[in-house]
């Protein structure tokens, strides 16, 4: 029998729907005030431009403010990094995203670094790596966060299971391994140099591939009934495919996400529901300090 297909198109628009409903919640208890976010874009890359207009556009979509700041890609390191303060002092922002890649005469680390944790909608600076790393409460990177709410979805039981996370970026593979580890799973993280990369795939009750290598993860490397998370996305002459050979795993797995129509909508629908957690806690630290 064929896998069930996870349809992370469904469970994005699910997310928005509770997102804009939490919204109206918060404008309801905060005088009209709606949770802001301010998206920086250096330069003018095509897709960075398109990311940011989705971005955008499912903010305002959702009841929230959208604040953004387009910079020419010959903008200096320091000029960046002093919008930056200027947004992490600014009340009125409750989350910021610098898009990545920046330009290369741009220290990416450094403008990371710079953001407020209390603001970082991407989870990535060292402050939410290290509160996630430690188990405790703060802002988690998008997509590895789309990937536990699309099993939870599914009904994929993931305290003590064999979960196999192929890629260790910040981006995925650190901190999805760190969530699935927080929720009780049994945590592998493979990369390009693990030894019978196969035969460790084939252990998972839960797989996810996040390399960037179009179908290297083949359907005998998926264990009968595992649950597949593909997030990769590559553009092949085929059109997009993912980390996985879809055609060839279905057969096997369990449950599995498409690509595209998988992980890929998670993402922004996670960096909305962060803005409103970076709102309310923000809401809820002022309110402690005037009391």
């Amino acid at each position: 029998m064929a896998a069930a297909i996870i349809d992370g198109k469904a469970v994005a628009a699910e997310v928005r729907e509770r997102v804009a409903a939490d919204v109206r919640e918060f404008a309801d208890s905060h005088d009209g005030r709606v949770p802001g976010l301010a998206t920086v874009l250096v330069g003018e890359d095509p897709a960075s431009q398109v990311y940011v207009g989705n971005k955008r556009k499912q903010t305002e979509e959702v009841g929230m403010r959208s604040i953004h700041h387009g910079l020419d890609d010959s903008t200096p390191e320091d000029e960046l990094l002093e919008l930056i303060a200027e947004l992490n002092a600014d009340d009125g922002v409750d989350g910021i995203l610098v898009q990545l890649p920046l330009p290369d005469a741009i220290d990416q680390d450094a403008v990371v670094a710079a953001i407020d944790p209390g603001k970082d909608v991407d989870g990535l600076t060292a402050g939410s790596a290290g509160l996630l790393a430690q188990g405790r409460p703060g802002l988690v990177a998008c997509t590895p966060q789309g990937v536990m709410e699309l099993l939870r979805h599914a009904g994929v039981e993931v305290e003590g299971a064999e979960a196999v996370v192929v890629g260790r970026s910040i981006l995925v593979g650190r901190p999805l391994a760190n969530l699935l580890l927080n929720a009780s799973a049994t945590v592998t993280v493979c990369h390009s140099r693990t030894r019978d990369l196969g035969e460790v795939c084939r252990r998972a009750d839960i797989l996810v591939a996040a390399v960037g290598a179009p179908r290297m993860v083949r359907g005998d490397w998926v264990k009968p009934g595992a649950a597949v998370i593909d997030v990769g996305i590559n553009r092949t002459d085929d059109g997009l495919v993912g980390d996985v050979d879809f055609e060839a795993a279905k057969e096997v797995a369990g449950a599995i996400t498409p690509v595209p129509g998988g992980v890929g909508p998670m993402t922004i629908a996670m960096l909305l529901s962060n803005t409103l957690r970076a709102a309310t806690a923000r809401a809820a630290a002022a309110a402690t300090a005037s009391a």
